[in-house]
């Protein structure tokens, strides 16, 4: 049997490189805020060390998942791999969480054992507070050039990659925050340090969600929003006058791609070869809409000019 197959390597080029990218430069950043941190003797910079840890272990996720969704659809797959690509970006939502939930608790402790005075934290050095600053300016520059080829390409999965790195550049802002206030203020402001970390937390807990609820949703099949569909149904009935009742529709997303299946009622006096050319010409037309990954079934069902009016 042959499948539709789209020419998808610009697309898969595209995602490994910017995905290559984050992953040279998170091991780099990690190697050196830790290396920071240790000798800076700053334990918000060995922290964040470890969230950037968690940023080139997600990239390689997305690298493996992204390889296997550009496939073309097989017996096996017979919608293609898309879904893959939609794993990938959930398993990074359940890394962000993971990463937010131990920074909230790390620093929760921390907090707890200063205020009951059973620690004092150390004054950090300046090495820590520099990597900080670069740390911030290195991640946000990756952040925008992850999102803006993530929406390029149009991947869920690298823009979610691109939300991590903002989480990380998030998290570089708390410890530079807390770094500095403990190297310029007295030793009271220090707390401030993990309390920041802690927010930091809550807000990657909330990108994190918006990341795992569309993805969620695609995996349980749910279907494509409201205006699309009206969209479907609108190109259906206004350019194909032969057509009534359109009905039946079910939608759903694959990856980057969508799926349609419709039912639709031609005249039952037309014959086989006429009907089928109307139904291929919708699918044709949808696919020119929603683009060319997009996978689109038209069943038709005849009716008698006396019973519609």
């Amino acid at each position: 049997m042959m499948f539709k197959t789209s020419n998808n390597n610009t697309r898969e080029k595209t995602i490994l490189r910017v995905t290559w990218t984050g992953f040279f430069v998170n091991v780099l950043l990690a190697a050196g805020k830790l290396a920071a941190g240790i000798l800076g003797k700053s334990s918000a910079m060995i922290a964040d060390a470890i969230h950037s840890v968690s940023d080139f272990a997600t990239d390689l996720v997305v690298l493996v998942f992204v390889k296997i969704s550009s496939k073309p659809a097989d017996d096996k797959y017979r919608y293609g791999h898309g879904k893959f690509e939609t794993l990938a970006t959930f398993l990074v939502g359940i890394v962000l969480i993971f990463v937010a939930f131990e920074l909230i608790r790390d620093n929760g402790k921390t907090i707890l054992s200063v205020l009951s005075k059973e620690i004092t934290p150390e004054r950090p050095g300046q090495i820590a507070l520099w990597a900080a600053g670069v740390s911030i300016l290195v991640k946000e520059i990756l952040y925008w050039y992850t999102l803006f080829k993530g929406k390029q390409v149009n991947s869920s999965a690298v823009m979610a990659n691109a939300w991590h790195h903002r989480s990380d550049a998030l998290s570089s802002v708390a410890t530079l925050i807390g770094i500095g206030l403990s190297y310029f203020l007295s030793e009271k402001w220090r707390i401030l340090d993990p309390v920041a970390a802690v927010f930091v937390g809550i807000l990657i807990i909330r990108v994190a969600y918006k990341l795992l609820k569309p993805t969620f949703e695609e995996l349980m099949e749910r279907s494509l929003p409201r205006e699309e569909e009206s969209r479907i149904l609108d190109i259906v009935t206004r350019e194909f006058p032969l057509v009534k009742d359109p009905h039946k529709l079910k939608t759903r997303r694959i990856g980057n791609a969508r799926a349609i299946q419709l039912d639709i009622r031609l005249d039952g006096t037309l014959t086989v070869n006429e009907s089928h050319r109307i139904a291929a010409a919708i699918e044709d037309r949808l696919v020119a809409e929603f683009g060319p990954d997009t996978h689109v079934i038209v069943h038709v069902d005849p009716y008698e000019n006396r019973t519609i009016s």
